[in-house]
């Protein structure tokens, strides 16, 4: 790819940023804030915790408080009797399927037989006030039979089965080019990456009515909610039209962000008491209930040529995905594929197992799969770069992939892919200066400014990473979106079930109005499962499908309105242009406003947006899989203390493929906080599982970054060549921060010490030059 092929968007300071959103402007490429952005800083936006009903009862759920054992028996006597207890339930009260999954069903609405991890879910009460029924929660007596948890992934291949779906979740042998080829130079590394958890602002929370036809609705800040509805519905046994979700205010979500675990507790509690029933979470209920990052065990070899040019890599990945499937397979697909990164390799040989255990569950989390293998990629290439006495930037530039290139899943890259580019931006962009530049007030040693370091056991260190992730699903998922864009006394309303998780998707859905219909004033309908599908809110899809479904339904609509004009004038609608409000023909005959235009008319049309369809991995890891492909280059320049091994983040340089800008306030915001949660996967989260038991489920021992672990994050960059196969060209822009800063900042700390640093998080101890 040419330079001249694509446009490099330089980034812009907050100050310059501020200014912009200030400006007057609407539709697409303009930074138009948030509808709800007030009401959230203000404390008044409704969120899922904040839901009343009259006649409102609350529900506890207890937990296991083992990893594995036997249930011997369940006694709720003691709880049922208790006043204020209106209902009970266990496994035994599941009126449908006693089991759900969103692709195997493989796990219990309520333990029956045994437990598989600590927290898992064993019964729910319902009372009238919440201490009530937390206290009769902890009354169920439960007789257990405590058995040897398996926690470690690689033992679980022999352990005894788990599950009767048995141990191994899916095993992916990718297989591309001679296995017999080897390089002139070798290296090899062992890593490992921890638990990393979503950690949401708010624990989850939900509210379940039961109507007249014996139904149940559901309100709660699901990310799927038709998804959510099927799977509740099927447990209840019920109809899925006699269950409706209805999505609350969404307070952040890196992935799935309401697991059915505690959804359909909830309404089943309210089929049995005919009362509104209310569950607002815990903190260390939602560090118990929810899935996390997949820890994994990568095992690599890579073979260069002389002047660093990649031969062959060689490459083992366990996935352990604790006790149940969930998105496991997808994750698996994710890693295997993209386990050489965005480089040129002839040669690839990987085999890509996920595996139960009796680990808390694992799940989606942003970039899941691909931020596992960028950081073992990363590692090997570092080792590379000083194998060969090379720089590093200069090492990855040799071996960058490029539009036109195979992935070494046989798939051409069909999109672009400026990976170069991307590199040499953060690679030039100046470096941040040294402390001894800068008054001692202003350097902020490793550890704090109350840091017990010393400057002379400073050293600084700089790391590169390049980072990839698919857009949309994958291995021949069904992605569709369906919208609805009504225009009626010059407002315009749209409706479609993709929800608002913090993406930005409700004001892109207002830009897509604006920029096609003329129309300034657009809202967004709040979502339920009366609406047609929109499929999950992950992998950037709503920026795809769902958009590409709004502009569809929205350039009908246009089609509606300028029809009679253009038929006034004699002349097509393709000849008539709508500009900031205004109607206009291409010789200006005819010029009015969209306001005149629509003359007290009510137009509506309604949309779907399917992109090009995929497909699985075949036995050899071979095939056509992804949508589309996202690509980023981050820089990491860190200060690491070589006697206490504390490392501090002094600057993260962005370049980053987004294909177009639509809301460059809102895309930069996306950007930063995406390399701020990588940030913590690199240096602080860890959910720590001795024997399978989580240990400190809460947000003191769990180690979240703030604000005073936040370093300069400068956007060198925005690459702007529009993917032609998606709507407005724009790529997913969150996820692949995410995946790239962890590996960078592990480069960076490399870099500073020489030691190998092979774990996310890095520990102290890997930090310390003895």
């Amino acid at each position: 790819m040419s330079n001249d092929a694509a446009t490099a968007i330089p980034a812009v300071d907050a100050p310059q940023q501020e200014q912009a959103q200030e400006k007057p402007g609407y539709g697409l490429g303009a930074s138009l804030p948030s509808a709800d952005s007030r009401a959230k800083a203000e404390g008044t936006f409704p969120y899922a915790s904040d839901l009343w009903a009259e006649g409102l009862l609350w529900a506890a759920i207890l937990r296991s408080p083992h990893a594995h054992a036997r249930i011997r028996s369940i006694d709720t006597t003691a709880a049922a009797a208790m006043p204020g207890v209106r209902a009970v339930v266990t496994h035994a009260d599941v009126p449908g399927d006693t089991a759900y999954g969103r692709t195997v069903a493989d796990r219990p609405v309520f333990a029956a037989d045994v437990v598989r991890h600590h927290g898992e879910a064993l019964a729910a009460v319902a009372a009238d006030h919440p201490d009530t029924a937390r206290l009769a929660a902890a009354a169920i007596i439960v007789d257990y039979e405590v058995l040897d948890p398996v926690t470690d992934p690689e033992k679980a291949f022999s352990a005894p089965p788990l599950h009767p779906d048995g141990n191994l979740i899916r095993h992916i042998p990718l297989r591309y080019g001679d296995p017999y080829v080897t390089g002139e130079v070798i290296v090899e590394g062992l890593y490992r990456i921890g638990r990393q958890d979503p950690a949401p602002i708010g624990a989850e929370a939900g509210l379940a009515v039961p109507r007249p036809d014996g139904g149940v609705e559901i309100y709660t800040a699901s990310t799927d909610p038709h998804t959510d509805r099927d799977l509740a519905a099927a447990c209840f046994g019920l109809r899925p039209e006699q269950v409706k979700v209805v999505v609350t205010g969404v307070p952040g979500a890196m992935g799935d962000r309401e697991d059915p675990g505690f959804q359909i507790p909830l309404g089943l509690l309210a089929l049995r008491t005919g009362a509104p029933v209310k569950l607002a979470a815990t903190r260390e209920e939602s560090f118990l209930g929810h899935a996390h990052r997949h820890p994994t065990l990568l095992r690599y070899r890579h073979h260069a040529d002389a002047e660093g040019r990649l031969v062959k890599v060689e490459a083992q990945i366990l996935l352990d995905a604790g006790a149940y499937a969930d998105a496991s397979s997808a994750s698996l697909a994710a890693a295997v594929a993209f386990a050489c990164g965005p480089y040129v390799v002839p040669h690839a040989f990987i085999e890509g197992w996920a595996v139960r255990t009796n680990n808390p569950p694992s799940g989606h989390v942003r970039g899941e799969g691909a931020m596992q293998v960028c950081a073992a990629y990363e590692g090997q290439m570092d080792k590379l770069a000083a194998k060969l006495g090379l720089d590093p930037a200069e090492l990855r530039l040799r071996n960058t992939l490029a539009t036109g290139d195979l992935l070494p899943t046989g798939q051409t890259v069909t999109c672009p892919a400026p990976v170069r580019e991307l590199l040499e931006s953060v690679r030039d962009h100046p470096l941040p200066p040294l402390p001894m530049d800068t008054s001692e007030e202003d350097w902020l040693l490793p550890g704090g400014p109350e840091g017990a370091g010393e400057p002379s056991a400073v050293r600084r260190g700089v790391g590169y990473a390049l980072g990839m992730v698919h857009v949309l699903g994958a291995e021949g998922a069904d992605e569709v979106s369906t919208a609805t864009v009504k225009v009626q006394d010059g407002v315009a309303t749209v409706l479609c079930a993709a929800v608002e998780t913090g993406q930005g998707f409700s004001t892109l859905a207002r830009q897509i109005v604006q920029e096609v219909l003329g129309v300034e004033e657009v809202h967004v309908a709040p979502v339920d499962t009366d609406q047609p599908p929109a499929g999950p809110a992950t992998h950037g899809r709503h920026t795809w499908v769902s958009g590409g479904a709004v502009e569809r339904a929205a350039k009908m609509v246009r089609t509606q309105l300028l029809q009679p004009l253009a038929h006034k004038f004699g002349m097509s609608t393709e000849l008539l242009q709508i500009t900031d409000g205004k109607i206009t023909s291409y010789d200006g005959v005819l010029s009015t406003t969209v306001a005149e235009a629509l003359d007290g008319k009510e137009l509506w049309a309604t949309a779907q947006c399917r992109p090009h369809p995929t497909e699985p991995l075949d036995e050899a890891g071979q095939g056509d899989a992804f949508v589309g492909l996202a690509f980023c280059a981050i820089r990491a320049v860190v200060d690491v203390d070589i006697e206490l091994g504390s490392v501090r983040v002094v600057e993260l340089a962005v370049a980053q493929d987004v294909g177009r800008v639509l809301n460059p306030a809102q895309l930069a915001t996306r950007i930063e906080a995406g390399v701020l949660q990588g940030l913590g996967a690199a240096l602080t989260e860890n959910l720590r599982t001795p024997r399978g038991l989580v240990r400190h489920p809460d947000l003191t021992g769990y180690a979240l970054p703030t604000a005073l672990d936040a370093p300069d994050v400068h956007i060198v960059s925005l690459i702007e060549e529009r993917d032609v196969v998606a709507p407005f060209g724009a790529k997913a822009a969150s996820a692949v921060p995410v995946v790239t800063s962890p590996s960078a900042i592990a480069s960076a700390v490399r870099a500073a010490t020489g030691r190998p640093v092979n774990r996310l998080p890095i520990r102290p101890q890997a930090a310390v030059v003895n």
